[in-house]
């Protein structure tokens, strides 16, 4: 499960993030949920779903979209919490240890630990549509595609901390280099992933700082 440090972490990377993109955001109007269906829907494209096709499960993007999905929905829980971040990771703690199985929807009681992921995606997108997100619904699709909370926590912090990189060293200005020493930034991020403890306090700091020792000069 995820703990009290990591919900932190992230929730103060995304209102960090989005305050880069747009300093009032919390009062922009954005749709974070609907951003979080679409990603929902491209996840099932990644599983596959097509009767009358072969198709092949693409776990690593499938993965991909679900942590893309959770920063939409930090983003979303933010909002609901008014921007205190203290109240939206104590939430999320809160329906974490409550952990139901179950969510009721459309007049349907649906038991989403019976289903299969497929499934599960597409009641997480029909509940984005509707407005509501249902964090053990999420924890549920995340453990189906094969991921625990370390590996969405690092996941998440990485992109989250290679986007800031990218910003601070000229992206939006066109003046960033995406190739270092032959491999892309990319390529770089898991290796510093690979070598660094997630379980630090100052994690997403020290992600940062490995960035900046190998970038170009």
């Amino acid at each position: 499960m995820l703990t009290s440090t990591q919900l932190n972490t992230m929730l103060n990377l995304q209102d960090g993030m989005n305050k880069k993109v747009n300093p009032q955001w919390l009062t922009a109007g954005y749709s974070y949920l609907r951003a979080a269906m679409i990603e929902s829907v491209e996840a099932i494209e990644h599983h596959g779903w097509k009767w009358w096709k072969a198709q092949k499960l693409d776990l690593p993007q499938v993965q991909m979209e679900l942590v893309d999905i959770w920063h939409f929905a930090l983003s979303h829980l933010i909002i609901r919490h008014n921007g205190d971040i203290a109240l939206a990771a104590a939430a999320i703690e809160t329906a974490l240890l409550e952990s139901h199985t179950a969510v009721t929807f459309d007049g349907n009681h649906i038991n989403f630990s019976e289903a299969s992921l497929v499934e599960n995606l597409e009641l997480m997108a029909g509940l984005c549509v509707a407005k509501r997100f249902d964090v053990p619904l999420f924890i549920k699709i995340v453990e189906q595609a094969e991921m625990d909370s370390s590996a969405l926590f690092s996941q998440y912090v990485g992109k989250n901390i290679l986007n800031f990189f990218r910003q601070d060293h000229g992206y939006k200005e066109g003046t960033y280099i995406k190739i270092w020493d032959g491999k892309e930034d990319n390529e770089h991020l898991v290796e510093v992933l690979t070598e660094t403890n997630s379980e630090l306090d100052n994690y997403a700091d020290v992600i940062y700082q490995q960035l900046e020792k190998r970038y170009p000069r």
